[in-house]
């Protein structure tokens, strides 16, 4: 069965305005028979966004609009393709309670959900670190390496996968190489074999899945998914139930480089 278990909306704040539609027709086309629409979540409460536009969630008022479209399209369409209402929640140190309140009101309406890593916490403020190559190497200035970036998130990743944040935490942990996005910008070559394998345990220990992210692949500074395929590998040894996600944020990215997980299977 051809799942895609990462897809963004016309309620994505930096996306396009390709309507639903868009999406579930192509998965329908493409022969997919499950989607998963995970919209970026509102951020926590009292969170203020450091993007410049300030738009990585949806506002907090579109949330209950966006679920109510949803179901009526899976009313719609459930003869032909299983759609599942979603979240991608952004796992924030110092505001796990705040998350994990969010999640306690909305969880019973999610059919699925992810737990993603964006923001690094250095010096009492946030980095959007996946923002654009010169937010990382500023951050990359400021932490004194490239290498000391790579630490922190994986550092934050840990942290997602440990954090308490109730009954209704998401069960799948988002593009957990993230960093790597802009490895050909840095062009330093960072060994962090042990750091991935490490994650990778954990999600195992702890019974979550992994969503396996080909947004990457369209990203020049990383050429490749998150994680990268030996570790795509690695995680199936261990039993990790394994989720493509295309992270598509518009119909034309949907199922990008689909056909590249799946002849792994």
């Amino acid at each position: 069965m051809k799942r895609d278990g990462h897809i963004h909306s016309p309620f994505c704040p930096h996306g396009t305005s390709d309507p639903f539609r868009a999406y579930i027709y192509k998965a329908i086309d493409s022969g997919f028979q499950d989607i998963s629409f995970t919209e970026h979540a509102p951020l926590p409460e009292g969170f203020w966004d450091p993007t410049p536009a300030q738009d990585s969630g949806m506002k907090r008022n579109e949330l209950l609009h966006y679920l109510a479209a949803l179901e009526q399209l899976k009313e719609e369409f459930s003869g032909n393709l299983r759609i599942r209402s979603g979240l991608e929640v952004d796992f924030i140190q110092g505001f796990e309670q705040q998350t994990a309140r969010l999640l306690d009101e909305i969880g019973p309406q999610l059919d699925d959900s992810i737990l993603s890593v964006h923001f690094l916490a250095h010096k009492d403020q946030w980095i959007c670190a996946d923002f654009s190559a010169e937010v990382f190497m500023k951050l990359a200035q400021d932490l004194g390496s490239v290498r000391a970036v790579y630490d922190l998130y994986y550092d934050t990743v840990e942290a997602s996968i440990k954090a308490d944040l109730g009954p209704y935490k998401p069960k799948r942990i988002g593009h957990a190489t993230l960093i790597h996005k802009f490895q050909h910008n840095h062009r330093e070559a960072i060994d962090d074999d042990a750091r991935i394998r490490k994650i990778l345990r954990l999600i195992k220990e702890h019974g979550y899945e992994l969503d396996v992210n080909s947004a990457g692949l369209s990203k020049p500074g990383c050429l490749e998914f998150y994680p990268p395929l030996p570790y795509i590998d690695y995680a199936r040894r261990l039993g990790i139930p394994l989720v493509f996600g295309s992270d598509a944020h518009n119909a034309a990215g949907l199922h990008k480089y689909a056909n590249q997980f799946y002849t792994e299977q």
